[in-house]
């Protein structure tokens, strides 16, 4: 069995451990031997080779600074990348295949982006030294597989690589001019009007890059990135941003690049969009900040069950201790619970955009789902409930105190997330701290967070108030598969133990079927009108919101989770027959 010992340096910490605790508690340092030693930055470095996974550095370390795992034999290899001594370690890569879509899906944290990168030729991989690999090495490491054949077209040329990145709120500060200009310098082929027609951008070409909305910033990396000539497109989280009509048109049009001299690899945390989007998927496992392993290729649908029941019985790993299981959930109607809260006739003018509603209400125990485009209000409704900003018109049946957490949140505060969460602590650490996983993040300041950890604190600290409604905008952004399925198993229960009542606004649909006990429905124009109708049951609501986006959902037989069908199959042909599109 292979053993690999991760020192996460951002955490290690010797002036307040009390110097260097786990070299004077390390059984094998006591014993006169260098396995524990102090490095060129004043942190500790870890020998492998005499370290004997006894665990007890990993245990004194008081801020979790220390991994020691156990490897299964198989991967007593060498990684295809490591980020230095002590460091993060890829093993393999994914394969792209020509006239497919190749999808990757895992957690957040174990080499996604890392693989991606090097497919794409951003960063060079070292095979676990400290020098970048010579390239001959690199097709020597893969000898016998498919990725050998890439690596030597790699060599000699022959791939031409287009990378979106993931983080696309950069872009602003890479690139000052406008819209037009940006896709006007990548478009190698000559099919800008095309592309522009197909994602929608022909309204913000003259827009400065710095004004547009996330969005929209998305759509145009997507668009430049396709503009590009090459024959290989990689795209990290393409539907970031993206409300779920968007994601539906994204996910076509990345189809479409996969052709018979073109290859395509996808990164991404909404399963129903991947599921939609991939022709294969490589499932990618391992531990946060320590190492991540890439799987063999699978066809999309056995690629996700694997992935939900988390065992590879061809690898013979298993890398979750539980299943990930859909509760069979048949459309009912809506169920008949007191009515906690009404409105009647809200309107609201903001700029040139009006939203309006006519009659609605929540009831208690209930958990409202929210769907619709972006900018038709669906955060305005939210804010005028929670009482941020008042409606021009119309009346709420009653005063109600409001837990809010908003769509888009600061990271500036200098707080630690200790103070922040508090009250979760004390009182809630079973139902909400453990299941979102925040104990590690206790000691680290706001302001250090990255925009997982955020969501899930921010998501913490509202549950965690006394209140008689939870809104919640967009919690599942920035989190992994994982992490929203926990999410929403959180607000489900905290719901259903304390006949609370609260309102989830999301473009996640699988998040919002798992979530959800009734559906509310925004129409009208993006950024002109907006109309709240519902809440309907879920089956009325989400046949309301489906037929606005020609799509329907079928149940997966085996892990029963949402799928979306292929346009035009028989399936597909005979919900929207029977007008029932979301699944039979």
């Amino acid at each position: 069995m292979a053993r690999i010992a991760v020192v996460h340096r951002e955490k290690c910490n010797p002036v307040e451990c009390g110097n260097y605790l786990c070299m004077r508690f390390c059984p094998v340092n006591r014993m006169g031997r260098e396995c524990i030693v102090i490095g060129d930055d004043k942190k500790v470095n870890i020998g492998e080779e005499l370290c004997t996974g006894c665990g007890i550095c990993v245990k004194k370390c008081p801020f979790g600074a220390l991994s020691i795992i156990n490897l299964p034999a198989e991967l007593d290899e060498t990684p295809i990348h490591q980020y230095g001594e002590n460091g993060f370690r890829l093993y393999s890569l994914p394969t792209p295949v020509f006239g497919k879509v190749v999808g990757i899906l895992g957690r957040n944290g174990i080499g996604k982006s890392t693989a991606v990168r090097i497919l794409a030729q951003v960063l060079k991989p070292n095979m676990g030294g400290s020098e970048e690999a010579d390239i001959s090495k690199v097709i020597g490491f893969f000898k016998g597989t498919e990725a050998q054949s890439f690596f030597e077209k790699v060599r000699d040329k022959k791939i031409k690589v287009s990378y979106k990145l993931q983080a696309v709120d950069l872009i602003p500060k890479k690139f000052s001019g406008k819209v037009r200009d940006l896709l006007k310098n990548a478009d190698e082929k000559n099919q800008l009007k095309k592309v522009v027609e197909e994602l929608e951008l022909n309204d913000i070409l003259d827009n400065s890059i710095s004004d547009v909305s996330g969005g929209e910033l998305q759509r145009v990396a997507v668009a430049a990135c396709s503009l590009k000539k090459a024959n290989l497109y990689i795209f990290d989280e393409p539907s970031s941003y993206l409300d779920i009509k968007q994601r539906i048109k994204v996910s076509r049009f990345i189809r479409g690049l996969a052709g018979k001299d073109t290859a395509v690899i996808v990164v991404e945390h909404d399963m129903i969009i991947l599921d939609y989007m991939a022709d294969l998927i490589h499932v990618m496992y391992g531990e946060e900040s320590c190492y991540g392993v890439v799987s063999l290729p699978k066809a999309t649908r056995t690629g996700i069950n694997v992935y939900l029941s988390g065992y590879l019985k061809e690898e013979n790993v298993r890398f979750r201790d539980r299943q990930i299981v859909f509760p069979d959930k048949p459309p009912a109607k809506r169920k008949q619970e007191s009515v906690f809260v009404s409105w009647n006739m809200l309107k609201k003018r903001l700029g040139s955009f009006s939203l309006s509603s006519d009659k609605g209400e929540l009831q208690r125990k209930q958990i409202t789902g929210v769907l619709g485009e972006n900018g038709t209000g669906k955060t305005t409704f939210v804010k005028i409930l929670s009482g941020v900003i008042k409606s021009d018109s119309g009346e709420i049946s009653k005063k109600i105190s409001v837990s809010y957490k908003p769509q888009y949140l600061s990271s500036d505060s200098e707080a630690v997330v200790a103070s922040v969460l508090r009250d979760a602590a004390e009182k809630f650490d079973v139902q909400i701290i453990r299941p979102l996983g925040l104990r590690p993040l206790m000691a680290k300041k706001i302001s250090e967070l990255s925009g997982g950890e955020l969501q899930r604190v921010a998501v913490a600290a509202c549950l965690s108030k006394e209140a008689d409604l939870y809104l919640l905008d967009e919690p599942s952004a920035y989190l992994d598969v994982e992490q929203r399925l926990s999410v929403s198993k959180v607000i489900r229960e905290l719901m259903e133990q304390n006949s609370k009542t609260a309102v989830v606004v999301d473009h996640d649909l699988l998040f919002i079927d798992c979530l959800s006990t009734e559906i509310m429905v925004f129409s009208g124009k993006p950024a002109v009108r907006g109309v709240v109708d519902g809440p309907f049951s879920m089956e009325e609501g989400m046949n309301t919101f489906l037929k606005g986006l020609s799509i329907s959902l079928r149940r997966d037989a085996e892990s029963r989770r949402p799928r979306i069908n292929k346009l035009g199959s028989q399936m597909d042909r005979r919900q929207k027959e029977q007008g029932k599109l979301y699944y039979l």
